[in-house]
């Protein structure tokens, strides 16, 4: 899987080292690729306090069993079974647990649901926020979360599956998401000028994209662009264009028969070689490993 999933939950102050440093060990734990790790916990104690601060990371938690009076020391009530918590990547908060507890954690970077803001809400990645609040048992996302608690962590499939279901979770997790009204945009595109970037660059990736082309649809400097893109879509031009090439790759991966040359050359690689090696860095699997185990 790539590095990055790794070195987001290797910082002291992340989730998975908050309770790590408790001397809890997680059950289970998988990388899923794409900014994101899987980790299923569970403790039995009389009672312990679990502080986090400024994680860098969200977090979504499912409590399968939530314990006996396990809550947030911040006035909050006790959790109940099945109580699905979103924590986002700047939050602080400090639980005591109680009893025995079994949870899910899904880890994933903020660029992520920046990202799902600006294709599947037509949004500003800066009007993006995590509230950070508890979500009651019921609905899609439980069912979803109860999915992932359930999925197979063992096997050459395993990480695929679990990506493909995150992903689908994090969609479901933004569209219960509140817009961050009391932010002031400075910078960054106008919607307008957005959606057209966005849109040439969806039109193009089987070719060769650069800072200037981008920034003429946007008729801007290439100085000028290259911060507001930043701003307005939550990631510089050229990892946005790689993150969708790749994007675009599972798609036909998952719709086609089309060869894997085929593919290569209607994302924008230069080789197939090139190709593999993006998608392999990406999902941790080859994109023929990848149709294989397709259902």
């Amino acid at each position: 899987m790539k590095r990055d999933d790794t070195s987001m939950l290797a910082r002291p102050q992340s989730v998975f080292g908050g309770l790590a440093a408790t001397g809890l060990a997680p059950l289970r734990h998988m990388q899923l690729g794409d900014g994101m790790a899987l980790t299923l916990w569970e403790r039995d104690t009389e009672g312990l306090e679990i502080a986090y601060s400024q994680p860098g990371h969200h977090t979504l938690a499912y409590y399968l069993k939530s314990g006996r009076g396990t809550r947030r020391l911040d006035g909050a009530s006790a959790l109940q079974d099945e109580e699905i918590c979103s924590l986002p990547y700047d939050h602080a908060s400090r639980w005591l647990v109680r009893g025995r507890l079994r949870f899910l954690h899904l880890y994933f970077k903020p660029e992520l649901l920046e990202r799902r803001a600006t294709l599947e809400l037509d949004r500003d990645a800066r009007l993006v926020r995590l509230d950070d609040r508890s979500h009651a048992p019921g609905g899609e996302l439980q069912r979803l979360c109860g999915r992932l608690a359930v999925l197979p962590w063992q096997g050459a499939d395993a990480p695929m599956q679990a990506n493909e279901l995150a992903h689908e979770t994090l969609s479901c997790l933004l569209r219960a998401q509140g817009e961050a009204a009391d932010v002031r945009l400075r910078g960054g595109l106008q919607p307008a000028v957005r959606r057209r970037v966005r849109d040439y660059i969806e039109a193009h990736l089987h070719g060769a994209l650069t800072l200037g082309m981008l920034a003429d649809v946007a008729c801007m400097s290439e100085y000028h662009f290259l911060r507001m893109f930043r701003a307005s879509f939550g990631l510089p031009p050229h990892a946005w264009i790689a993150a969708r090439r790749i994007d675009r790759a599972r798609q036909l991966l998952r719709s086609t028969d089309l060869p894997l040359q085929r593919i290569a050359d209607d994302c924008g690689y230069a080789t197939l070689s090139h190709f593999s090696h993006s998608f392999r860095s990406a999902l941790g699997c080859a994109p023929s490993r990848f149709r294989a185990q397709l259902p």
